[in-house]
């Protein structure tokens, strides 16, 4: 009997791990149950119940009559109504490896097949020349403080060498860059000056040239895509309102159908009697529109005397506007904290504008808003997470080398172990968003429009850039905190609150985005579900909820499974080498994501939407094995690079404790308690063993950070290195290979002053002493003297007088007391 049990129970395990459809469960209980009968002598006819019942869970048309009939009665009552919006937004972009991450069993080989993302030749050249060049002539200081713009011929040079036109088809004039190429492009200037990248970013993001791209009528391509390209227009995009900002949908900018007059004013023609929109707007926060000359426009539009039809309520509409249109009121503006990039407000009363203003003409008014979530999706893989990327490439550039060259206690302050402890987070944080958004931008660029994975990269980068440029700011300390020229940190680090509030706040990104629409769009069976409640399609809803069924049956047996087996028994791709356990720890965690998010949604139902602490940390688990497959592609796709393992399995191992403590967070707060029991029993049945990185691992990463060499490089490629021994950051560079070179005789100094060789008072009367005593070479002493010089540069803050109106570029120059 003990043995039967045992067979049994092994025969379960093993066809629940392995996911064996419903035909081979049948199979293998009718012939455990025949055994059974068979070793103990019982009557075969207790087979007959037991095979009815399974008769009628294989053969559809009786499961339905019997089963998921009734289920579905019940279910399409308790299925909360869903708005259009909510709809719009669901429908909105295409699902990818993150629905592999919902399937409880992420196909890996799937995941290294995905090209490596590359540039091509002219993207290269292009990031090495006009980039570079633009670069070289941004004073970010100069911009922020005394023009509070960019100065003309730096805004003549983006539109002259088409910054504006990376993503607009070269048939209409622009560069037509990759995804990819796009964001490095983004990045590179961005460690120069957030107001330059800021202004290149936004036309090339969720804007006018995007939506006509897609949407436009061939008439509204073939004027405005090549005026935008060359920069001959300058485009904004008018969304947010002062009572509409997550919340965009219940914008009360409106337009209303009419009759009307009005003048062109791009060939100053008159226009009688035609059919328009006569809109009213107030709009804030919209940049580049102090300086616009085209303006996207977003409203609701009404047509209540039924002129275009029996709709009244027409929906959200998108339109293009000349700024210099009778009643559109721009040129006033906003002030960003720490950058002065042109955003303002935009006003309007009663503005007629003809039909063929909408973007796509009269056949796509009311489809502005799946415009904008479709749209979005793209924008929001590329923009802030690209900012974000730039921040922490530049922190890991200047802090690494900061931390070496400035000593505090007779040594650098990057070998204490609270300086490293930061150091460790700023190296592993950056490699995890470049890695992100390197994988985000592959899924773009095979033709994906990932909306969840979209809103990942918006939360989770953007969080990443303040804990970066926290821990930067920390080890700076007082060089950190004076602005001015040399202060290559302080306007970055005032700047956060924008990236945390643009484009989705973060807080709502978090609690409402990821996971709800994540839990919809890429759960196997959901949304199949719920389609067929709304389209009242029983063999559809029988079909999927059977598959659902025996999703959560197979969940429930592998996440205890590989619970118990330390994720052992788990599979690994052929890449994976030795960082191979991972891969199978994220599938592990894969599957019980996959098994906790089906009971949230079971124990809770419909509430589960307004359960936000739940549906965020649900969330949390899903971004971050997210994050840790992004690593591990990163790493394979750079030929697995022995010098950048401690990056890797710092990224890897944060983000799986990540992931874990949301797990705690959800089983902690679940209502059901006895299901959050059972549950943390099935997922962590021998506790929870996922660690934050450990310490030798960060140490590791400072001293890659503090050391010329490949992985350091890699780190923080694209990061825009003036050679320039007067220039803030470019002074770093030589700063640091100076330091190095003279570590040695700088050693024997203290040595010899402690040992009461050297009398002098004063570093530099100690110098001169070791030379004339012979204790240093003329060489020794001619790379200490270098050393401390650059040193002095690096370490010097500025300092005005009192009226903050004249600042002392000669400072490093002035001899130390």
């Amino acid at each position: 009997m003990a043995l039967t049990i045992l067979i049994i129970v092994l025969a379960v395990l093993v066809l629940g791990y392995l996911r064996a459809p419903l035909i081979v469960w049948s199979a293998a209980i009718l012939a455990a149950i025949g055994y059974g009968l068979h070793t103990h002598g019982g009557n075969y006819l207790l087979l007959a119940a037991p095979a009815l019942i399974l008769l009628v869970l294989n053969v559809p048309a009786l499961r339905r009559a019997v089963l998921t009939g009734p289920i579905f009665k019940i279910f399409k009552k308790i299925t909360p109504a869903m708005s259009q919006t909510e709809q719009e937004a669901i429908n909105a972009g295409s699902i990818w490896w993150d629905a592999e991450l919902f399937s409880g069993k992420p196909d890996y080989d799937k995941l290294h097949s995905y090209p490596k993302p590359t540039l091509s030749a002219e993207e290269q050249a292009f990031l090495d020349g006009p980039t570079e060049e633009l670069c070289r002539m941004i004073d970010d200081w100069k911009i922020n403080h005394e023009l509070k713009d960019l100065p003309p011929e730096v805004w003549q040079f983006i539109k002259d060498n088409g910054f504006l036109g990376m993503i607009i088809k070269k048939k209409y004039g622009g560069v037509e860059f990759s995804n990819y190429a796009h964001a490095r492009v983004v990045t590179k200037i961005a460690t120069r000056g957030g107001t330059a990248a800021v202004t290149v970013m936004v036309p090339n993001s969720l804007g006018p040239g995007e939506l006509l791209q897609h949407y436009g009528t061939e008439a509204q391509k073939d004027y405005y895509l090549p005026r935008l390209a060359k920069g001959l227009e300058i485009p904004c995009f008018a969304l947010t309102s002062p009572y509409a900002g997550s919340d965009a949908g219940a914008i009360p900018d409106f337009g209303v159908v009419c009759r009307d007059s009005y003048t062109d004013p791009r060939t100053g023609v008159r226009h009688e009697n035609v059919v328009g929109v006569r809109l009213n707007w107030e709009k804030r926060w919209i940049t580049l529109a102090p300086v616009a000359t085209i303006l996207g426009m977003a409203f609701k539009m009404y047509d209540p005397d039924h002129i275009l039809g029996d709709k009244e309520d027409i929906g959200i509409t998108c339109a293009l506007i000349p700024t210099d249109h009778v009643g559109v009121e721009i040129g006033r503006r906003h002030c960003p904290p720490g950058s002065v990039f042109m955003n303002g407000p935009t006003m309007g009363r009663d503005v007629f504008i003809p039909l063929d203003w909408i973007i796509g003409g009269k056949d796509y008014a009311g489809q502005g808003w799946r415009m904008l979530v479709e749209c979005l999706s793209v924008g929001r893989c590329i923009s802030l997470p690209a900012m974000s990327v730039a921040s922490g490439k530049f922190a890991s550039y200047v802090t690494g080398a900061y931390a070496r060259v400035r000593e505090q206690f007779g040594m650098s302050i990057g070998k204490f172990e609270g300086v490293d402890e930061a150091l460790a987070r700023i190296g592993g944080y950056t490699y995890q968003m470049d890695s992100t958004q390197r994988l985000a931008l592959t899924g773009l660029d095979i033709g994906e429009k990932p909306s969840v994975i979209s809103a990942i990269l918006k939360y989770h980068n953007t969080e990443r850039l303040r804990k970066v440029l926290n821990d930067a700011m920390d080890i700076h300390g007082g060089k950190a905190v004076v602005l001015g020229p040399r202060n290559y940190l302080g306007k970055a680090y005032q700047t956060i609150p924008v990236a945390i509030t643009v484009e989705g706040a973060n807080i709502l990104t978090r609690s409402m985005i990821i996971y709800g629409q994540g839990a919809i769009r890429c759960h196997p069976y959901v949304l199949r579900e719920m389609k067929a409640a709304m389209n009242n399609d029983l063999v559809e809803f029988d079909d999927a909820f059977t598959r659902h069924i025996g999703f959560v049956l197979s969940n429930k047996i592998r996440a205890f499974v590989l619970g118990l087996t330390g994720s052992k028994i788990a599979s690994a791709p052929a890449q994976a080498g030795e960082l191979a356990q991972y891969y199978k720890d994220i599938e592990r965690l894969s599957t019980a994501f996959a098994l906790l998010s089906d009971m949230a949604m079971f124990s809770m139902g419909g509430s589960l939407k307004f359960r936000e602490k739940i549906s965020a940390r649900l969330g949390d688990i899903l971004s971050n094995l997210f994050i840790a497959t992004a690593v591990l592609k990163r790493f394979a796709d750079e030929g697995s690079q022995k010098d950048d393992l401690p990056l890797a399995k710092w990224a890897v191992l944060q983000a799986l404790h990540d992931a874990q403590e949301a797990f705690t967070g959800v089983l902690a707060n679940l209502p059901n308690r006895p299901l959050a029991f059972m549950l943390g029993w099935i997922i962590f049945p021998l506790g929870r063993h996922f660690t934050t990185p450990r310490d030798r691992l960060g140490t590791k990463i400072a001293r890659l950070l503090m050391q010329p060499g490949g992985a350091r490089d890699r780190l923080t490629r694209d990061v825009y290195v003036p050679q320039d021994e007067t220039d803030a950051v470019g002074v770093l560079s030589y700063a640091l290979q100076a330091h190095i070179e003279a570590e040695s005789s700088e050693g024997k100094l203290r040595r010899a002053q402690r040992d009461g060789k050297l009398k002098a008072l004063d570093a530099k009367g100690r110098l001169d002493e070791a030379l004339a005593s012979g204790l240093i070479t003329q060489a020794e002493f001619d790379a200490v003297t270098r050393a401390r010089r650059l040193k002095r540069e690096v370490i010097m803050v500025d300092d005005f007088d009192m009226m903050l109106d004249k600042h002392d570029t000669e400072i490093s120059q002035r001899q130390p007391v």
